[in-house]
């Protein structure tokens, strides 16, 4: 026998039981991020490898290691974006659209693939939603999408759940010479460090500080600290942001290690951790990347943005219980209609209500069926109420109302008044 189709290790189906979580907490940030005058773009899935050697860095753990690339019929070699800033720096320069000095704020949402272990919070195929901001160069952008993402975590309860981390990495200058002392002290150690920070320190010492290993992190802490390094300006920019968000009242620690896996970072660096999911503790994180577009093959042009993981997100909203109750629920009313003639007037009165409720959630039942079976499909729908409509409410033009999920009693609606009636109920349910 054939062996059963499944999905790819790391790529996981989305069901229909957990998409209205998706949906509502996708819809939850489009909102706020509508709010705040940012716009969205869409990107394609599949690049250029070049770009993310160019943009990432050869020598970083995701282009060595966890790019999904291939060739195509062309011969051109092409990736599964691993990240979305890249790709969103290539549309805009593509297009034009930052030339000028304009200033565009921009959102996206969409799956990236690395391939990676998968565990809890940790896929193949992993869904982010993220921000880019272009041709603002001070610390009050950087302080307004710290600020969207503290006042997201209020929509959706989860401030007490997560930890802002700051840091900053100084310009590139800056961190030169911060890198030059950093190599030269975990040189000096060279026989602490274990065999993944050895390998980072050839290739992109900055890394080392971001390691799990317990002895390496030992030995970092007598290590040059990158604040000892920055330059005047990039102090001046950090400052100012931390009395922005002081200003707030939001708070956040100061994380000298945070560096982030991306080689086009500079000056602010930040990351929302919890931990309430285990190994897989940011959320959140981002930071600013003035260099990027000029690397890129553009005119000078700051930048800055973030980028958070659906998965990791709703995973969270479901271990602390803040998924909202109406999620549970498919829809509001089932309407049951029993016999030809009433199917036929079950569907035109639907579409009635529909255009006088146009929010209301109805499902008219399909396939027929007796009283039991269709009763017993409104109540697994999780509807509030059920409609019914046989022969005698057809004669008089009236709809059986009953509430399935609280105390009254089954009532008499004329259909000239069930919009009316519908509003007013489900808007108490």
């Amino acid at each position: 026998m054939s062996k059963s189709l499944q999905a790819i290790r790391g790529m996981n189906d989305i069901l229909p039981d957990q998409t209205p979580l998706w949906r509502y907490f996708e819809g939850t940030v489009a909102r706020l991020l509508d709010n705040y005058g940012y716009r969205q773009i869409r990107m394609p899935i599949v690049e250029f490898t070049e770009l993310f050697k160019r943009s990432i860095g050869e020598v970083t753990d995701i282009v060595e290691k966890e790019m999904y690339t291939f060739d195509d019929r062309n011969g051109d070699s092409l990736t599964l974006r691993p990240e979305g800033t890249a790709a969103c720096v290539r549309a805009v320069l593509e297009h034009g659209i930052t030339g000028g000095g304009q200033v565009q704020k921009l959102w996206y949402i969409g799956p990236m693939f690395r391939h990676e272990r998968p565990q809890k919070g940790r896929y193949r195929q992993f869904h982010q939603i993220g921000l880019e901001v272009f041709n603002l160069d001070g610390p009050d952008i950087d302080a307004e999408l710290i600020v969207m993402t503290w006042r997201l975590w209020g929509e959706l309860g989860l401030r007490d759940a997560v930890k802002l981390e700051l840091n900053s990495l100084g310009t590139s200058e800056s961190r030169g010479r911060y890198r030059e002392a950093l190599v030269e002290f975990l040189s000096a150690h060279l026989d602490k460090l274990d065999e993944d920070s050895q390998r980072r320190l050839k290739t992109n010492p900055l890394r080392v500080l971001d390691t799990k290993n317990a002895e390496t992190q030992a030995v970092l802490v007598d290590a040059p600290k990158m604040a000892d390094y920055l330059d005047d300006e990039s102090r001046a920019h950090f400052e100012g942001l931390k009395a922005r968000l002081d200003a707030v009242g939001i708070p956040y620690v100061i994380n000298p290690k945070l560096v982030r896996g991306l080689d086009y970072y500079s000056k602010t660096v930040f990351e929302w951790v919890t931990d309430k999911l285990g190994a897989q503790g940011t959320v959140c994180a981002g930071g600013r990347y003035d260099g990027l577009v000029e690397q890129m093959g553009g005119k000078p042009t700051p930048g800055v943005g973030f980028a958070m993981g659906i998965e990791r997100l709703v995973l969270m909203l479901e271990a602390l219980d803040k998924v909202p109750e109406e999620l549970s629920r498919q829809v509001d009313v089932y309407l049951c209609a029993f016999g030809e003639a009433a199917e036929l007037a079950a569907l035109s009165l639907s579409e009635r209500i529909r255009d006088q409720l146009p929010n209301l959630r109805l499902q008219i039942n399909a396939g027929a069926g007796s009283f039991k079976s269709q009763f017993k499909k409104a109540d697994k729908s999780g509807a509030l109420y059920a409609l019914i409509l046989g022969d005698d409410e057809l004669a008089q033009q009236v709809v059986g109302f009953k509430p399935l999920r609280g105390q009254g009693e089954q009532q008499s609606i004329a259909w000239d008044a069930l919009a009316a009636h519908l509003a007013t109920c489900v808007v108490q349910g």
